[in-house]
């Protein structure tokens, strides 16, 4: 996980140069090393741990969605929280995240559940720990990346403009707990895993909320459409 391998876009890359730099992040970078070295198999690949970072540049985030861990099973993780290559089975959460914007907007559920045209929109798609050992869940947590994903998410909320934090389960609403709410909009609601959807999940009009306060500001509403032609996102 060199910085000349990795693919980042440069506002990311500049305000977090010194989480780069930092002790913790060298610890890492020889943590996933030795792993490697070990034959254990890492995901998502390389060129993929930041592609969040890369598809949805600092000035750009208009929507933050928060995951926990990557997807261990093969072929599944791609650097963005939730979402997964076309061609691979849509993961039970999105199928439900799927339901609840039909509910809510009225879009039919995509058949893929690659949600790189959301990421390209300014949604930032961040799980808390960006890497995970080929079958064990969570298996790279309390590691680092935590940490690092803390300064992300600090330096979205210390921008001046409004962004609008989809906080799903009590995971990540402790770890967004100190984002600014006069001036950013945090909407939270259970995790859309089947074990807790039916809890308050459904129902939560989480993209009319956000689309509307975006507007209300200003800005640009998203397209939670997902074309079905890659060429489209």
């Amino acid at each position: 996980m060199t910085q000349t391998a990795i693919r980042l876009d440069e506002s990311w890359r500049e305000a977090l140069q010194t989480e780069f730099d930092a002790p913790y992040m060298k610890a890492l970078r020889e943590f996933l090393v030795a792993e490697k070295k070990a034959g254990k198999v890492i995901f998502p690949k390389g060129s993929d741990i930041f592609r969040a970072l890369d598809l949805t540049p600092l000035g750009s985030v208009k929507v933050v969605i928060l995951g926990q861990d990557p997807y261990h099973g093969d072929g599944q993780a791609m650097g963005l929280c939730f979402s997964v290559r076309r061609g691979v089975r849509i993961p039970p959460s999105l199928v439900n995240i799927y339901k609840e914007m039909q509910d809510d907007l009225g879009i039919p559920p995509a058949r893929h559940g690659d949600l790189t045209h959301w990421a390209k929109q300014g949604v930032l798609l961040l799980n808390s720990v960006l890497t995970v050992e080929r079958g064990r869940a969570a298996s790279h947590q309390g590691k680092g990346w935590e940490r690092f994903t803390d300064a992300v998410i600090a330096r979205v909320n210390d921008q001046a403009t409004p962004v609008v934090f989809l906080l799903w389960g009590a995971y990540a609403q402790r770890k967004a707990s100190f984002v600014d709410t006069t001036r950013h909009l945090v909407l939270k609601g259970p995790h859309p895993s089947p074990f807790s959807a039916h809890n308050g999940f459904f129902g939560g009009h989480y993209f009319s909320k956000a689309n509307a306060f975006l507007e209300e500001h200003g800005l640009k509403p998203i397209d939670w459409r997902l074309p079905e032609d890659p060429a489209e996102d």
